[in-house]
């Protein structure tokens, strides 16, 4: 983890941007607490007042939630899956690498997939609170519901059965989950105009081969998140 020289002050105000290359966590705390159970060192791709841009490379090791007996999150059925007691592992980001993009105080960040060989697979709009910045990296906490965005502009609700689950196992409350579904809205209005970021060809983007995976700081827990719900 970067820390001397991984920020620059911008001169034209109070805000300070990392720099193309600074390596920082992308993190999310859990739905019924305060603690980060995801933790994801990515590279910054760019950071200004209107974008953060971010590189999950390959390999990359992250945290994950886990039921306490090491069963996978995704595996557990869903009626149990909120409720079972859980803990957090490390492991390796597998797979081809995830280009996410954030715009400040926006209930939503836009990851990119391709498959093996840069042949760009989709847009994956992922509802969330907005990003919280601090020192080393940026908060949120996920709102379950997910948006996937296809090439050939055509799109797709993901999870809602899991968005309806967090509310029945007391996770969201309505007034939360009323937030979400007008946040949702709002991303299809942008995907239907076609606007940012999805027109402004990111999917032709390529990582500098420079840069070096980040590695996961033993201290990835530290500076616990404070957001409101």
């Amino acid at each position: 983890m970067t820390d001397d020289g991984a920020v620059r002050r911008v001169e034209a105000g109070p805000a300070t941007y990392w720099t193309p290359g600074s390596q920082i966590l992308w993190r999310y705390r859990e739905n019924a607490g305060d603690h980060v159970h995801i933790a994801r060192p990515v590279t910054v791709v760019r950071d200004d007042k209107e974008l953060l841009a971010v590189w999950l490379a390959p390999g990359t090791e992250c945290v994950k939630p886990v039921l306490t007996d090491g069963t996978p999150v995704h595996v557990e059925p869903l009626e149990s899956r909120y409720t079972k007691p859980r803990t957090v592992q490390r492991d390796r980001w597998f797979g081809t690498g995830v280009l996410k993009l954030a715009r400040p105080g926006e209930p939503w960040s836009v990851w990119l997939f391709w498959e093996p060989g840069w042949r760009f697979k989709n847009w994956y709009v992922n509802l969330e609170q907005p990003l919280v910045r601090w020192a080393h990296g940026v908060d949120s906490e996920d709102h379950f519901l997910d948006i996937s965005v296809h090439p050939d502009r055509s799109w797709h609700w993901r999870d809602e059965d899991e968005f309806a689950q967090a509310q029945r196992d007391g996770l969201m409350d309505a007034g939360t989950a009323e937030r979400v579904r007008a946040a949702g809205g709002a991303a299809v209005d942008v995907i239907r105009a076609w606007g940012s970021p999805f027109a402004d060809g990111w999917q032709h983007w390529r990582p500098d081969p420079s840069w070096a995976v980040p590695s996961l700081p033993e201290d990835w827990d530290r500076t616990p998140v404070h957001m409101s719900s």
